[in-house]
């Protein structure tokens, strides 16, 4: 059975990224989308469960935005306007018996992304 999860690592301090927003889009051909999941990171950096499982999965474009501006403030490592404060990632799913597992590693200034395993 396929899945989406996703883990935030908060690279500039080596911990997993706790409490961090995560809303999952649903993109059509046209760029438009809706919203069809939301979750907060747990301690471990990951949500609880999977975002999408079984049949929700389909082909096609999504898009995970990652609320990290919060997450630094909080740590105290921004003052004022955040460099980096919603991070989209967008990525196509072909096959939805597959597992895609979507990794966000993150600072106040950056951040990179894979699909992992």
């Amino acid at each position: 059975m396929g899945h989406l999860s996703t883990h935030v690592l908060d690279t500039a301090s080596g911990k997993p990224a706790a409490g961090i927003a995560i809303e999952l889009r649903r993109l059509a051909d046209d760029g438009t989308g809706e919203t069809i999941a939301s979750d907060v990171t747990n301690a471990d950096g990951r949500t609880d469960a999977p975002l999408l499982a079984g049949e929700a999965l389909t082909a096609g474009t999504y898009e995970l935005i990652f609320a990290i501006g919060p997450y630094f403030a909080k740590a105290g490592l921004t003052a004022g306007q955040p460099f980096l404060d919603r991070v989209p990632v967008r990525f196509g799913v072909s096959d939805p018996e597959a597992k895609y597992h979507v990794p966000l590693l993150i600072t106040p200034w950056s951040y990179s992304t894979y699909r992992g395993s």
